[in-house]
């Protein structure tokens, strides 16, 4: 039963890595706070091979990442060998395109519609993998959107990886879906949910919030999660400091 790797999701600093410089010196700081691994998503354009030479200059691995619908669906080839050059073996989709939310069939249609990208993608040994966010809980005849997507795609072919934060928002039970999608999850985003007042949530570091931490990383060790990408959309302070908090608090809960 091992603990998952904990990585820093890039989404959480992305403003402050959009040139070239700032991706360097933002990789070093994700290093020096103690990330071994990374996730891509949402920094500036960078050529994939500067990117891994600069991963490779701080001895981090990428362990997934979040591209857009449109490159899954027209740019396929080329996003395959740009996942390979990084030796990053998810494909991480962070939003089903709005247009396929409307009903129950377009929840369906785009479950088939995945599972397909997805089974092009395991044919190069790499692995879909879907994020959600909180209007995934929307019921339809009964069903949530999650529970759609989680049995009309193909279990081999289309992953998950659950958001814990918006999970909660979206009304249902962290720990639950972790151990639902138990041999189809990989990686977790492990984010943190906070009271504002006047019941208002606000995404906070990583234990710093009211999730409960104990029971997700146990939960996740349970059903074998290799990788918790730590997430912060929103900072009250410096994100890197963000990032370094949350590290520091999955140290001290024994990741």
């Amino acid at each position: 039963m091992n603990k998952p790797i904990i990585a820093a999701q890039l989404y959480t600093v992305r403003e402050q890595m959009q040139t070239r410089q700032q991706i360097a010196q933002g990789l070093r700081k994700v290093k020096e706070i103690g990330y071994p691994a990374v996730q891509v998503s949402g920094i500036g354009k960078i050529d994939p091979k500067e990117l891994k030479d600069l991963l490779d200059q701080e001895g981090l691995t990428v362990c997934a990442t979040h591209v857009s619908w449109e490159r899954m669906t027209a740019d396929l080839d080329a996003l395959i060998a740009e996942h390979k050059l990084l030796n990053c073996p998810n494909v991480g989709l962070g939003s089903m395109p709005a247009e396929y939310r409307v009903d129950k069939d377009g929840w369906i249609n785009f479950a088939k519609e995945a599972s397909a990208i997805g089974r092009k993608l395991k044919d190069q040994g790499l692995q879909f993998i879907y994020h959600n966010h909180a209007f995934e809980f929307i019921k339809f005849d009964g069903v949530t959107g999650m529970d759609i997507l989680f049995e009309e795609s193909d279990p081999d072919a289309f992953h998950f990886e659950i958001d814990t934060y918006w999970v909660q928002i979206g009304g249902a039970n962290p720990v639950s879906w972790i151990k639902k999608t138990a041999g189809r999850m990989k990686v977790i985003h492990f984010k943190d949910m906070g009271n504002a007042g006047e019941n208002k949530p606000i995404m906070t570091e990583v234990g710093e919030g009211n999730l409960e931490w104990e029971k997700i990383i146990q939960a996740c060790r349970d059903t074998g999660v290799e990788y918790a990408a730590v997430e912060q959309d929103i900072c009250q302070r410096d994100p890197f400091l963000s990032l370094a908090i949350s590290y520091r608090n999955l140290k001290e809960l024994g990741l």
